[in-house]
């Protein structure tokens, strides 16, 4: 046997070893939603890369259940802020408040200050609420006066967008929606899994306890272990190759997309297709990235950098029809 050999079968039993914790999670995050095994997934690849989540779905999908559950599962303090046309950006970050025994001005931390963030219908306030949401996500701080105060670390957003209702919304610039590192799509529950919800939430019965299963020490530690995956080459090209094909389709062979695509996706998108794919792997316990690990992430990663033309919205063609012909004609090694 190798040595090459041998170091990814090392790595392997401890990628494997450390990502036990994960089972344990998806199981005690299961005792109260039901389905929706995907978005937990991308939550816990969001967690574990220190990137944000948008995600966009009708209401009652069990979005806050599940944001809040998943804080619940790893002891870190959960925050819901309810994004409104009236929030000012003090009401996120905080303010300085006059103390008149001691005659100064003391800090009142806002709700941002927690692990996990739920940014509610952030489509629904100004853009410097939005501004300063974004800022507290890209610089892991915030400043309130002259002082300046680190977020706790693990620190997770999870902004919501209602796809049903735009009259009255303030939509996210791209460039600023870039900054999120995936993006998802959450659909209806299927049957089976509707009928065991009516179920369980139309009863009166006491509700399922969550209890601890991993600790914030361990999804940071993980983090670190995650840096180690492997990943080929040839898997790295094929990244670059996604990427650099919505930008220019024609090189690639693919004339078709030329005239539907206006803007390709930005260079964070090769950098969280890369992040997301080792984390997808980390979560299948393996400690090496494939192909099927970066296909499997490409639609989230990619779905809102891709920024189509009037002629592509004109023919009904959407991001998601762009990004299947992107992977069904770039050659996968």
């Amino acid at each position: 046997m190798s040595e090459y050999s041998t170091d990814i079968t090392a790595l392997n039993e401890r990628i494997a070893e450390s990502s036990l914790f994960i089972e344990d999670v998806r199981k005690e995050i299961g005792k109260v939603v039901v389905g929706q095994s995907y978005m937990v997934d991308r939550l816990l690849i969001g967690l574990l890369t220190d990137g944000h989540v948008l995600l966009e779905g009708v209401p009652g999908l069990a979005k806050t259940l599940t944001v809040s559950s998943l804080a619940k599962v790893i002891d870190t303090k959960f925050q819901r802020i309810q994004f409104t046309p009236d929030l000012l950006p003090a009401d996120l970050v905080g303010t300085l408040i006059y103390n008149q025994k001691l005659s100064d001005f003391t800090v009142k931390k806002g709700p941002i200050f927690a692990n996990i963030i739920l940014a509610d219908e952030i489509n629904r306030s100004p853009a410097k609420v939005q501004s300063a949401l974004l800022e507290c996500m890209q610089e892991r701080q915030v400043t309130i006066g002259e002082q300046t105060f680190k977020l706790d670390d693990p620190f997770l957003v999870l902004a919501t967008q209602n796809p049903v209702e735009q009259e009255g919304t303030y939509p996210l610039p791209e460039a600023q929606v870039d900054r999120f590192m995936m993006k998802l799509k959450v659909g209806y529950p299927t049957e089976k899994e509707e009928l065991e919800i009516m179920r369980r939430m139309a009863g009166t019965q006491k509700k399922e306890e969550l209890g601890t299963v991993v600790s914030p020490e361990r999804i940071i530690e993980a983090r670190n272990t995650i840096n180690d995956i492997y990943i080929d080459e040839k898997v790295e090209q094929y990244i670059i190759d996604l990427v650099f094909a919505s930008r220019n389709p024609a090189k690639y062979q693919i004339p078709e997309l030329e005239n539907m695509i206006s803007f390709g996706a930005s260079p964070r998108a090769s950098i969280s297709l890369n992040r997301a794919a080792k984390a997808h792997a980390f979560l299948e316990h393996r400690g090496y990235v494939t192909p099927d690990d970066v296909r499997s992430v490409a639609m989230d990663v990619l779905r809102h950098r891709i920024i189509l033309s009037y002629e592509a919205e004109a023919e009904d063609i959407t991001t998601e029809n762009v990004i299947e012909k992107l992977m069904n004609k770039i050659h996968v090694p």
